[in-house]
């Protein structure tokens, strides 16, 4: 996962309430074991309507989106999540997220950040014609106008991000003390150790 400190640019300013993972990305796409070119099918319906917020050229490569309430509910594919990152998307604003959307996205490095309505209203206005910037280090939201909104993140999670750790990763920061452990275990109990024991196994 790479580090994500900072969210700047463009953001689609969308601010649809309720969008299931189906919508984000249909099901006939999950057929695929791999994260690459589901951009294209991301928003697939929506892209379907003439004048689509998604294909506007005012907003291509946006790294912003924002969304309205209860986002990224329904199924719990993942998909959803590799398909918003395919598309070059980091960070979703809204004011609140599907619990398991929500962890789906922070295991694929985008930022979930939830926010009044009344802010999303204002930042759905700002981003019509101006950039918006996440910024993790001071856990803000601002614009070119001053705008500025403060928002809570898992301590944890905003460690994870802005490190670019995810679990694999986690796992190997620990290398030294699973192998003192593991070296431990071998000099208590022997007898967990050897072939035997792989072979019991």
């Amino acid at each position: 996962m790479k580090p994500v400190t900072q969210v700047s640019g463009r953001a689609y300013p969308w601010g649809a309430k309720n969008i299931d993972t189906d919508v984000i990305i249909p099901a006939h796409w999950l057929k695929t074991v791999t994260r690459d070119g589901l951009g294209k099918g991301a928003f697939e319906t929506v892209r379907a309507e003439p004048g689509n917020i998604f294909d506007d050229p005012r907003y291509a490569g946006a790294p912003v989106l924002i969304a309205g309430d209860n986002f990224g509910c329904g199924s719990s594919r993942e998909h959803a999540a590799w398909a918003l990152a395919d598309m070059g998307i980091a960070a979703v604003i809204a004011p609140s997220f599907s619990d398991i959307f929500s962890g789906n996205a922070f295991k694929n490095g985008i930022v979930t950040v939830v926010l009044p309505q009344d802010a999303v209203d204002r930042l759905v206005e700002v981003a019509k014609t101006d950039s918006v910037s996440v910024d993790l280090e001071t856990m803000t939201v601002t614009t070119p106008f001053q705008d500025r909104f403060a928002f809570e993140l898992d301590p944890f999670r905003r460690q994870c991000l802005m490190e670019g750790l995810d679990e694999v990763g986690l796992t190997l920061a620990r290398d030294a003390a699973i192998s003192g452990y593991e070296a431990g275990v071998a000099q208590a109990r022997p007898f967990m150790a050897g072939e035997r024991f792989h072979a019991a196994a």
